[in-house]
This record gives C-alpha cells, structure tokens and sequence, in this order.
C-alpha cells in the first residue's frame, strides 16, 4: 500500500474494474448515480439497466490516484449471462440487495456463486443492502445481512441512494481492500478498446 503512493505525479491512475450485481430494481443504477455524480432520482424516472452500463469515477485514495470504472449489470434473468459476461476481470463487486424485498435477499447466494465461478475466488466483494431509508417496509432484518456477509467474509452496509448513507463509505472499503493486496492492477491505458468493446456489445443486441 505504501509502495503505490510513492509513484509519480505525472503517471498514469491505476485503473479498477468495479462491477455492480444483484437482482432487478434493487437500486444498483441509483447508488452508481448517487456516488458518481452525486445525484439521486425516484426510482421510477430511471428505466431499469438495458443489459449493461458504466460510470466512471476517479478518486485519489492515500495520495494514489485510482480511476474506478463501475460497471452497472442488468439484474433481469434474460440479461443474466449478458451480465456475468462482464464479470471476468473485475477486481471488485458491489453485490444488492433491497431490504424490502427478500427474493432479492435470498438471491445473493446465487450471485455469489456467479462471482466466485466467472471472476475467481480472490475478488473482493462487498454486500449493501440497499433501501435503508424504507425502514417501514423493511422485511430483511440487519442482522441477515450482517450473518451473510459474515458467513462469505466481506463487508457489510445498510445503504440509501436517496439519502445518501453509507454509499461513499462502502466504495472506499471496497477500494482499498483492492488496493491493499493489489497486484494486477492496471494503468489506465485503456479507454478507446473499452469504449470500442462497448460499442460492439451493443450491435451484438
């Protein structure tokens, strides 16, 4: 860790592959638009992801600066293997669940087992449940999510798109468990063949 904040000004930010995973309507696209543009909107003035997306953050994190390239999947099954597609080569996930919704809870054992197949076993992974600000209609206790994330090893938030809890707290845990064991990080070199690679998915449709 120390080792990356003694590189040069003047050279390129590493470059770090987040890709975001859960179910359908959980508020993935919100906690994307909420950390990297720092905006929020209901729910239904977003349309849900059309099989994939992403966003772009750069951050400096101990005097290194990262460019955080968030990937936002579709959670709908007919996008499923679109979506775990984008899985390979990703160095961290932010994996959803919504707290009023306990199909989404019950789901992520199965997204889990996505990640671990498609991405390695070395990723590193956080679980949010999302929605926090709904305590009302919560149906998914804490302490779930807390004995899940448990059980895998990982870190756990209760997080808000709308109110904004938590959201840059759990990206920053996330980046720097990356940072911290990091040894395929990648400079970023890359931008025209990710913009190009895009661009072909889309004509794949």
């Amino acid at each position: 860790m120390a080792g990356l904040g003694q590189r040069g000004a003047g050279e390129p930010p590493l470059l770090l592959k987040i890709v975001m995973a859960g179910e359908s309507c959980v508020g993935k696209t919100s906690i994307v638009r909420r950390y990297t543009d720092s905006a929020w909107a209901p729910t239904s003035s977003y349309l849900a992801t059309i099989g994939i997306d992403f966003k772009v953050k750069p951050v400096v994190f101990d005097d290194t600066r990262v460019k955080l390239q968030i990937w936002d999947t579709a959670g709908q099954e007919r996008f499923h293997t679109l979506s775990t597609s984008y899985f390979r080569g990703a160095q961290g996930f932010v994996l959803v669940y919504d707290i009023t919704n306990l199909d989404s809870f019950q789901g992520i054992t199965n997204w889990m087992k996505d990640i671990h197949e498609k991405a390695g076993d070395e990723v590193d992974v956080i679980l949010l449940g999302n929605k926090c600000d709904k305590e009302s209609e919560r149906v998914v206790p804490k302490q779930k999510g807390e004995k899940l994330a448990w059980e895998h090893g990982i870190p756990f938030f209760e997080t808000s798109a709308k109110d904004n809890v938590n959201i840059e707290d759990a990206f920053s845990v996330l980046t720097k468990e990356i940072l911290e064991k990091k040894s395929c990080v990648l400079y970023d070199f890359d931008v025209v063949a990710l913009k190009e690679s895009k661009k072909r998915t889309c004509c794949a449709f």
